[in-house]
């Protein structure tokens, strides 16, 4: 007869000779926006897409990482000194407020090297991770035997309710006495700092102007509140009760779980296990969609790295980034962490009509060069002070409808034709809006201490009326440089 193992027994994992490879990282604390692959045994730096201008170095990088104490000066302990103590390192940054909210700058310039160097280390000790399949395994093992959260966490939908699982960890956490996350709690946003829509009131979603988004906030939210109502019912044990006694303490933490995990994929001995995890001090680091740091597991003694790009020239005072999710629209950033981009390289126009413009005489007018996919700007080619080209552009020429015949120029009067259609299409599709970007940026301006929420949903349809605009001047743009 065999013998039955409990989930306390399952959830006790080592992870040692860890191979991960992070797959979809977090937000960071301000409404600013990751996304990097890394092997370690192999680690390279993937191309730099869509960047808005050319770095002073190849966009294809190798990276070498060394495993040492990093060469920059240590950053003051007082900040983070309830890590410091737990063997937590931070190198050559500072951690403040700076003018979109908290992240980590830069405390000295930093010349560019062939090779990437650490600026932050995070052991596993003070992570908490849970698997993302069956069975469920912690780390660290802090839930006792028997404790009913097991039983809350495994009524979750193993293949959607990630983040459900991983707020239920912290929520447990948090409420453990002397445990390193109840002392990393006070540096977590509250709910008033965040800009996560699971926190949104219903006007708040109407202000997005975008009914497809508000739905899919709405079903999230019922979908958080049905589970806390299920298991934060008034029959519960008290030491379930106290984790989560109202529904907005739970979508905290789901928003928190949201928009600051990282899922890595580990090997456990012979076992390979996805986990998500939640990362103190790495999740401090707001997103760049040019970023110049990047994460690397050090699998041999369990420690999470922040490493400096290769050929990356930091000065003092610059803020330190990761990107966080590539290539993503910005309604799945805001659906996630809250925030959107008017630069976003990635976001997408849906034209239906039928004009189409020359690619090859479109990204040539623009500098723009590279693969379907990874299109980047070459600004040495470009006027000096030309600072036309960013991210929107980028994204334009990835979303405008086009035909390609090799080095075949296309008809002027056909062209012109065609960008005409385009530009019209795109002010039919402003014209639906109930308002202009001016009036949005006027509404911004006059209501400074507005909800983060609030503030989040009107600039979304703010950068996505500036990205309509952008994609018009750059069409505007393209006529008058075009040779024929």
């Amino acid at each position: 007869m065999a013998s039955s193992v409990s989930l306390k027994q399952l959830s006790h994992c080592f992870f040692s000779n860890a191979q991960t490879q992070f797959k979809d990282l977090k937000h960071g604390w301000s409404p600013r926006s990751r996304y990097y692959s890394t092997n370690d045994t192999n680690i390279s730096i993937q191309p730099i897409k869509a960047a808005a201008n050319s770095p002073p170095f190849p966009l294809f990088q190798s990276t070498k990482v060394e495993e040492s104490a990093s060469e920059l000066e240590p950053a003051d302990p007082d900040f983070y000194k309830i890590g410091y103590v737990r063997s937590m390192r931070a190198y050559g940054v500072e951690f403040k407020e700076g003018p979109d909210g908290f992240g980590v700058y830069a405390s000295k310039d930093v010349e560019p090297l062939r090779r990437a160097r650490m600026i932050m280390e995070i052991p596993l000790e003070l992570m908490l991770t849970i698997s993302q399949k069956l069975p469920w395994m912690f780390f660290p093992d802090i839930i006792p035997v028997g404790h009913p959260i097991f039983d809350i966490i495994n009524s979750t939908d193993p293949e959607t309710d990630w983040d459900l699982r991983l707020a239920c960890l912290l929520l447990y956490a948090l409420d453990q006495k002397d445990n390193f996350w109840q002392l990393y709690g006070d540096f977590l946003p509250s709910a008033d700092e965040c800009t996560s829509l699971l926190l949104a009131t219903e006007e708040d979603l109407l202000e997005l102007q975008d009914p497809n988004l508000t739905s899919t906030m709405r079903e999230q939210q019922e979908r958080a509140l049905k589970f806390w109502e299920k298991n934060w019912h008034s029959g519960v044990p008290l030491k379930i009760k106290r984790l989560a006694r109202d529904p907005e303490r739970f979508m905290w933490a789901v928003s928190i779980a949201q928009s600051r995990c990282i899922s890595m994929q580990m090997r456990i001995g012979a076992l390979v296990q996805d986990a998500n995890m939640l990362v103190p001090y790495a999740d401090m680091l707001n997103h760049s969609f040019q970023p110049n740091c990047f994460f690397h597991w050090r699998f041999k003694d369990r420690m999470l790295e922040v490493m400096i790009n290769a050929g990356q020239r930091i000065r003092k005072g610059d803020e330190m980034t990761v990107n966080y999710m590539s290539p993503q629209k910005n309604d799945m950033f805001m659906q996630r962490y809250g925030f959107s981009s008017s630069v976003n390289p990635w976001d997408v126009i849906q034209f239906s009509g039928n004009a189409r413009i020359h690619l090859d005489s479109f990204l040539s007018v623009f500098n723009i060069s590279g693969l379907p996919e990874e299109y980047y700007h070459n600004s040495r080619l470009s006027n000096s002070g030309d600072t036309f080209v960013d991210g929107a552009v980028i994204a334009a020429a990835r979303t405008l409808p086009t035909w390609s015949d090799g080095d075949v120029p296309p008809m002027p009067g056909m062209e012109r034709r065609a960008v005409k259609e385009l530009q019209e299409e795109c002010l039919q599709m402003l014209g639906e809006f109930p308002t202009t970007s001016k009036q949005d940026q006027k509404i911004l301006d006059s209501m400074p201490q507005a909800r983060r929420t609030l503030a989040a949903a009107i600039k979304y349809r703010l950068h996505r009326k500036l990205f309509m605009e952008k994609v018009i001047q750059a069409l505007d743009i393209y006529q008058e440089r075009i040779l024929f």
